[in-house]
């Protein structure tokens, strides 16, 4: 499991470990976080709370913010540290002996890039459910696509789950350009209440379009 410390992918593990001990089926559970080594971020309280919960836990860090003012071109921070990121966790997974990577991503995220894709590059795209890589030796699942990110607020204050708040690397003061249409969303949300589902119905076969591996990263690990 992906964790970054924000309260999705910590729902995302507590989900996985209940379903763990119920499923009919055998499973491990391990948890990865990547520290791209910027003072903004501080993962160094998930160390505590993983062995206190009884998980495996892996943290990988690396200079990622600094290779990206250095490589990254015309490419936007996000997308940089996306694939940065995602060579991390696959490198991570196939040393520790782990098949699937579970990342915390749920409907507004996928709303979120699916508008961004269509409004910036003027594509149908967005994040994938399941799929599999493409040297075929790793799966990358999204259970919480069909979520709502209010759900998960709610879980993170009834557990008391400890959130890391600032958890992006790349949240400088000035909004991104996902936080904008987040706030988008939210508006027309009010005049149209329906608009997520709406948004799901549209993007059902863009996240069942293929098999294979996603053009992109990870997008934002939540």
């Amino acid at each position: 499991v992906c964790v970054s410390g924000g309260k999705d992918s910590l729902s995302l593990l507590h989900i996985l470990l209940n379903l763990k001990a119920k499923a009919p089926i055998k499973f491990e559970i391990g948890a990865v976080t990547v520290d791209p080594q910027t003072p903004q971020y501080n993962p160094a309280p998930l160390i505590k709370y993983m062995a206190s919960i009884g998980v495996k836990y892996y943290l990988e860090s690396e200079d990622i913010i600094g290779k990206a003012k250095k490589c990254m071109q015309n490419n936007s921070i996000c997308s940089f540290c996306s694939r940065m990121r995602r060579g991390i966790i696959y490198n991570c997974a196939r040393t520790n002996g782990y098949n699937v990577i579970a990342l915390g991503q749920h409907l507004d995220d996928l709303a979120e890039s699916f508008m961004m894709s269509v409004l910036h590059n003027g594509l149908l795209r967005t994040m994938k459910a399941n799929y599999v890589n493409d040297k075929g030796d790793v799966r990358v699942i999204r259970p919480l696509v069909y979520c709502r990110e209010k759900a998960f607020k709610l879980i993170a204050e009834e557990c008391k789950l400890p959130v890391i708040v600032d958890n992006c690397p790349a949240c400088f003061a000035a909004p991104k350009e996902r936080h904008r249409i987040k706030l988008m969303l939210a508006q027309q949300e009010h005049v149209f209440p329906n608009i997520y589902s709406s948004i799901l119905k549209s993007m059902k076969p863009l996240m069942l379009k293929s098999d294979t591996e996603e053009a992109g990263g990870f997008d934002d690990l939540p």
